[in-house]
């Protein structure tokens, strides 16, 4: 082949390393823009997740202060009445039934107490009494021990604290999908920086090389691209 010949063969096939190089750079950007939009909707919901997860811990704190007041005041009430049973039994205005236990008497404070006891409570209560605690040494000890004692806003608290966890768990995860499609932009942003540095080199083996760089991190880019969780644009 004559000189001109090869120099012509030499700018045929510059002149296609250059167009799939512009290819590749047209591609990768267009990826790049899809990995930033994805990272920016990851990093929304992030944001909405452990936002939603301090909310949940807030409420949670409200429930679990509120439990707590009404504990001490189950606890407060329980401790008179019992030592109004206590001293009246002492005096003979109350008598515990061996088959019955305690049978609260109209006009003693340990009745007056007995029938103010709250709601939530007075399951708890009355499986104690069952277990004869004022005969039975055996028995437990206060009514607290008893499976029947709940309190609603406890409960609630519990609920709000797992929905807390949740809420943290899907922010960790939006945040480690949000990072993972930055990094996808970074190795789609080498392949580009790869092909338009091809353009410039001489030697025809520079160039292959810099583009055949250029395509494997693109495609080793983009299929992790694909396999990453996404986030709808609608």
């Amino acid at each position: 082949m004559t000189d001109a010949g090869e120099r012509k063969a030499w700018f045929d096939t510059s002149d296609r390393l250059e167009l799939f190089a512009t290819i590749v750079m047209a591609a990768a950007a267009i990826f790049t823009a899809w990995a930033a939009f994805q990272s920016a909707k990851w990093s929304g919901i992030q944001a909405i997740e452990f936002s939603q997860a301090n909310a949940s811990r807030v409420e949670s704190t409200r429930f679990d202060a509120r439990a707590n007041q009404l504990r001490s005041i189950d606890v407060d009430v329980f401790l008179s009445w019992l030592d109004a049973v206590g001293a009246e039994l002492g005096s003979g205005q109350t008598t515990i039934d061996p088959e019955i236990g305690y049978v609260p008497v109209d006009g003693t404070l340990s009745a007056f107490y007995f029938v103010r006891m709250r709601d939530e409570f007075k399951p708890a209560l009355d499986a104690w009494l069952e277990t004869r605690p004022l005969i039975d040494p055996d028995a437990p000890q206060t009514p607290f021990q008893m499976a029947e004692y709940s309190l609603a806003d406890a409960d609630q608290a519990q609920v709000l604290i797992e929905e807390a966890e949740e809420h943290a768990g899907a922010a960790l995860t939006a945040n480690q999908n949000s990072d993972n499609h930055v990094l996808t932009a970074v190795a789609l942003a080498l392949a580009i920086f790869f092909a338009g540095v091809s353009s410039k080199l001489n030697a025809r083996s520079n160039r292959l090389g810099a583009i055949t760089l250029a395509v494997v991190i693109f495609l080793g880019a983009a299929a992790v691209l694909a396999l990453l969780p996404k986030v709808s644009p609608f």
